[in-house]
């Protein structure tokens, strides 16, 4: 048997929690895209995009032989997620994103606490392109882990974990190709590969306010597996089980602004999806967020 029988394909309540994560696919879509090929979902899948805007600052990155052909695998993938989700929850139309250099370059300012001289540029070779890659797949996995307990339709299911699947291995991929040059200092700044992983991890938790839900390259052994490692190759929790992140705690990382009702960062006038617009409707209460 393939599915369960006397229960539903897809619940009301999956929807929305699925359309939510196409908001991470289309991002790392063009992203991956742009900078593998030179161009993005426009041309390589433009009936997915339903008239959404394309994106601002994409270009082709300086990339090496294998870490171009990973990238390039990696944009293909998210085409497909796109496509699972649009196949099974329906979708909405791209929503206006910015993957420029300076974009990524204030949220590397931010992980530091001051302006990196010069502008942090991911497109600028393999490794800095890499470091910039650790910042989207692994809150994409959040999301999915997050989402997981209140899917209920043995199609949603099959879907969501589908998805995670990839996205973990994503994650995993960009996480090695660091560990293997942990120690490596990222040129032309003072600092090792393993020091931007700490500082981009302690921005997204202190962004996402969630507490501890992301740690870098090493951590200390209590957060280490079984409390007996200082080596972090995956990000996982007491029981090494993934870290789940809720939308609102996705939002207020890839907005870059720690609130859910305030967009800005990756996507400068909001996500899309029901429950991402219903953030942007509500008031903001200061006080509350912070």
């Amino acid at each position: 048997m393939e599915f369960p029988g006397h229960s539903l394909a897809v619940y009301k309540e999956d929807v929305e929690l699925l359309q939510f994560s196409l908001n991470l696919e289309f991002l790392e879509a063009e992203f991956f895209l742009w900078s593998a090929n030179g161009y993005g979902l426009d041309v390589t899948a433009p009936q997915l995009v339903m008239g959404g805007p394309p994106p601002i600052g994409g270009q082709k990155a300086n990339l090496d032989f294998v870490t171009h052909n990973i990238i390039n695998e990696f944009a293909n993938q998210e085409i497909g997620h796109i496509r699972a989700i649009f196949y099974t929850v329906g979708g909405f139309p791209r929503p206006f994103m910015d993957i420029s250099a300076e974009n990524f370059a204030k949220f590397f300012d931010e992980a530091f606490g001051y302006k990196l001289e010069p502008p942090f540029d991911p497109y600028r070779d393999s490794l800095s392109y890499m470091l910039s890659c650790y910042v989207l797949p692994y809150v994409g996995l959040n999301g999915y882990v997050g989402a997981n307990p209140f899917i209920n339709g043995y199609k949603s299911k099959r879907v969501l974990a589908g998805l995670l699947g990839p996205e973990a291995g994503q994650d995993a991929v960009c996480r090695t190709y660091l560990y293997e040059r942990a120690a490596e200092i990222v040129f032309p700044y003072p600092y090792t590969v393993a020091e931007f992983t700490a500082r981009i991890s302690e921005l997204r938790n202190r962004l996402g306010m969630c507490g501890i839900k992301d740690e870098g390259l090493f951590v200390p052994p209590r957060l280490g597996a079984e409390n007996r490692t200082t080596s972090n190759i995956l990000s996982t929790d007491y029981f090494s089980l993934s870290y789940p992140r809720t939308p609102a705690e996705i939002l207020r990382i890839v907005y870059d602004t720690g609130n859910e009702h305030v967009p800005g960062g990756f996507f400068p006038a909001g996500a899309n999806g029901k429950i991402a617009r219903d953030f942007l409707k509500q008031p903001w209460n200061k006080e509350k967020t912070h």
